[in-house]
């Protein structure tokens, strides 16, 4: 299935928004080898382009744990408040460069604090960081709005405390909380004293369920923690036995129904096993039924993507069209961790127009 090509330049300028990304997983590679060497951190190779290619392959093995620690090498160099701040700027003009608009980083302060940090001082040097990579982007004539999700780790038991550093931090950037780590072994609902503080505050949510596992982590994500949107999804599909007929259960029905965002990594889900093609994906049935999925890229540099390419991807093997991007792209700013008038405001003055004059 192939629809019209759309160059990827013209893709490149399209108004994007990301909700999924990892700070920790979109590194410039050459950072990566200048900070490690700063620190005395070995590497599996010195050279830039080998360590890029390094990481799309070892993350490539199916396995979502094996993915995770790839992130070793990321983490070794985010440790002194100097990699913080160099990595969130990059990471925002690297956002701006390809055409985000709004984008949420998440990252756990938890694991930047072998070298001393304190929590609060990770959370002020990354949004320092992100600061500066908005003020230089708007300069350059590329504005793009960054929001920040604390994740707690789900396999340890600090997330409370995160909780906490969310509701902190809520008026300084800090948009919303996430739980992350191996997904199979560790429920959601051995979190619950966050989610209830983060109720009782006001403060949105979102899990990553329903990739490693199937629909008793999506229904627990939901109904027993709360949360405003799920990380990845793809195994609602479970719930939904004939995609091509379209009849939903009732966990299905409830996320599609109450608009449910479904934070979908195509790229990504093929590397953990959780999808096992682009052309496949569950994203373009789901879209077709209405569900509101939005597309991320999760980790840029582990997955070796860009938001640029996931839509290239599924334009070229899905069939995808520039309406079907409009789509997700104004999905993701409607389930955004922003206010109502600040959501309506990016859609009508950036997203629209940019998708017009596309067109």
């Amino acid at each position: 299935m192939t629809a019209p090509r759309i160059d990827t330049e013209t893709l490149r300028r399209l108004p994007k928004a990301v909700l999924h990304d990892h700070l920790d997983g979109g590194l410039r590679p050459a950072t990566v080898v200048e900070l490690a060497d700063a620190v005395g951190h070995t590497l599996p190779t010195t050279d830039p382009e080998e360590l890029a290619a390094w990481y799309v392959e070892a993350a490539g093995s199916g396995d979502l744990v094996r993915y995770i620690a790839t992130f070793e090498h990321t983490l070794a160099v985010m440790q002194t408040r100097q990699g913080l701040l160099r990595t969130a700027e990059e990471y925002v003009l690297d956002l701006a460069a390809d055409g985000v608009v709004y984008g949420e980083v998440r990252y756990a302060p938890e694991l930047m604090t072998r070298d001393g940090l304190a929590l609060p001082e990770v959370v002020e040097a990354v949004q320092e960081g992100l600061a500066a990579g908005m003020a230089k982007a708007a300069a350059a004539g590329t504005p793009v709005r960054v929001g920040t999700l604390l994740c707690g780790m789900r396999m340890f038991d600090r997330t409370r405390e995160i909780a906490g550093l969310v509701v902190a931090f809520r008026d300084a950037g800090v948009v919303g909380f996430d739980i992350a780590g191996a997904e199979d072994g560790f429920p959601p609902a051995d979190h619950l004293d966050a989610f209830a503080h983060l109720r009782r505050e006001n403060v949105p949510f979102t899990i990553h369920a329903g990739e490693a596992h199937g629909l008793p982590s999506i229904h627990q994500a939901l109904q027993v923690c709360g949360a405003q949107r799920i990380g990845h999804g793809v195994r609602i599909t479970d719930d939904i036995p004939d995609l091509a007929a379209g009849k939903l259960g009732r966990l299905a029905g409830w996320v599609r129904d109450r608009r449910i965002a479904l934070e979908m990594c195509p790229t990504s889900n093929l590397q953990t096993g959780a999808a096992d093609s682009i052309a496949g994906h569950p994203i373009t049935a789901l879209k077709d039924l209405g569900f509101r999925v939005t597309l991320n890229t999760d980790n840029r540099l582990v997955s070796g993507t860009t938001m640029t390419r996931e839509m290239s991807l599924l334009v070229e093997q899905a069939g995808w069209t520039t309406e079907d991007l409009r789509t997700v792209t104004v999905n993701a700013v409607k389930s955004a961790f922003l206010p109502f008038d600040e959501r309506a405001a990016l859609i009508r003055d950036v997203v629209l127009p940019g998708y017009a004059s596309a067109a």
